[in-house]
């Protein structure tokens, strides 16, 4: 299968751009969703990772990260807002 290591090429790529929006972003929202970019790319690479060893815990730990993810993005919204009202 050539395909997946393209991806996973691709997706270290993005992961890359993240990065370099998460050190450049003039905002701290731009930065938020610079972290949400390389959340999702890690949680890609480690499914493609699970496809290509066949390796099922990885699809845990991909679960895992994306629950992480998900619940610092609710985190940042919370404390965006409480600081918004203040």
């Amino acid at each position: 299968m050539i395909v997946l290591p393209f991806i996973a090429t691709l997706l270290l790529l993005t992961a890359l751009v993240g990065l370099i929006r998460i050190l450049r972003g003039p905002t701290t929202a731009d930065r938020m969703l610079a972290a949400q970019l390389i959340g999702t790319s890690g949680v890609a690479i480690l499914l493609v990772m699970g496809v290509a060893s066949g390796n099922r815990a990885l699809f845990d730990v991909a679960l895992v990260f994306a629950i992480l993810a998900a619940i610092a993005l609710t985190t940042f919204l919370a404390t965006a807002r409480l600081e918004r009202q203040s």
